[in-house]
């Protein structure tokens, strides 16, 4: 699975050196807090219970099935991979640049009697994985905050083998337009301000610093953020080799935006549709609950 044999342990994690200066930047953004964290209380029901009530996750789970071998790219505190891990024999790596990310998982896993989750530190762009291996490739809202979206994208996709699955979460150009202002406005007006303008914010109970900090922190803070749009990962997509199969949201502007249910057809084949569809598609994000909550966007592909 390994190419390379120059690593160390800590506390079970498979850890290899990175020296590139913006893996650093953004391994020391997270090293006091991790995000997202556990709950004091969280268990093995509870995060199955989380987890079958996102209609996002449940239908991954669905999805991907068993005897699998899956890289999470970006896992941070490996709540996704835990989750997946759980009632399956599919074998997980749970990648990540931070170390402290990783042991919130992998203490969740050893106290939980999770086996089939392995925990590996280090960057996307040091060629650590085997090429051709995983069935299933998991980069939600990490390649983004690489120094080159592109390139960890390539990086991600060679592990993968034909007729295996990528599925990649960015920021959008378009829909995240808000946020881009609220950045700004953050810069020179601080937390008590933005707690106002930010939507999610203001649905947070006061008494929830963690969250409040953690959200502002991932948001407003973050070293090194890049937006995209449907096209760019369109046009990535073809280059490397990877069939388009489908979006969230969708490249049609007349189908469902801000639906759930819509992961009920996410991993099914969809439409590209045409360039001026995928603009409108776009849009809407700047105004619906996507847009609000920082506009993240999905897309599905298999390498061919």
């Amino acid at each position: 699975m390994f190419k390379k044999n120059l690593f160390t342990k800590v506390d079970d994690i498979i850890c290899f050196e990175s020296n590139d200066s913006v893996a650093i930047k953004v391994k020391d953004f997270y090293e006091d807090d991790p995000f997202p964290n556990y709950k004091k209380k969280d268990n093995i029901v509870s995060i199955l219970k989380s987890g079958d009530n996102n209609q996002y996750t449940y239908n991954l789970k669905k999805f991907i099935g068993n005897d699998k071998n899956i890289l999470e790219v970006g896992a941070g505190t490996c709540q996704l991979s835990n989750y997946l891990s759980i009632g399956s024999n599919n074998r997980i790596i749970a990648f990540d640049l931070n170390i402290n990310s990783l042991k919130l998982g992998s203490n969740f896993a050893k106290k939980n009697g999770i086996k089939n989750v392995e925990f590996v530190c280090g960057d996307i762009f040091d060629d650590i994985f085997e090429d051709n291996y995983f069935d299933i490739v998991l980069c939600n809202g990490v390649l983004h905050h690489t120094k080159n979206t592109q390139a960890a994208l390539k990086e991600s996709i060679k592990y993968l083998k034909k007729d295996g699955y990528i599925l990649v979460g960015l920021y959008n150009k378009i829909g995240r337009i808000r946020t881009h202002i609220r950045r700004y406005l953050y810069k020179f007006l601080g937390k008590k301000f933005i707690i106002l303008l930010d939507p999610v914010l203001r649905k947070i109970p006061e008494d929830s610093q963690d969250k409040i900090d953690a959200w502002i922190k991932d948001q407003y803070e973050h070293p090194v953020e890049r937006s995209h749009s449907f096209d760019e990962v369109l046009n990535w997509f073809n280059d490397f080799g990877i069939q388009y199969i489908n979006s969230y949201p969708t490249c049609g502007i007349t189908d469902i935006h801000n639906n759930d249910e819509v992961f009920v057809n996410f991993f099914n084949q969809g439409n590209k549709r045409t360039f001026f569809d995928r603009i409108l598609s776009q849009f809407t994000m700047i105004f619906n609950r996507q847009g609000s909550e920082g506009a993240l966007f999905l897309f599905l592909g298999r390498k061919s």
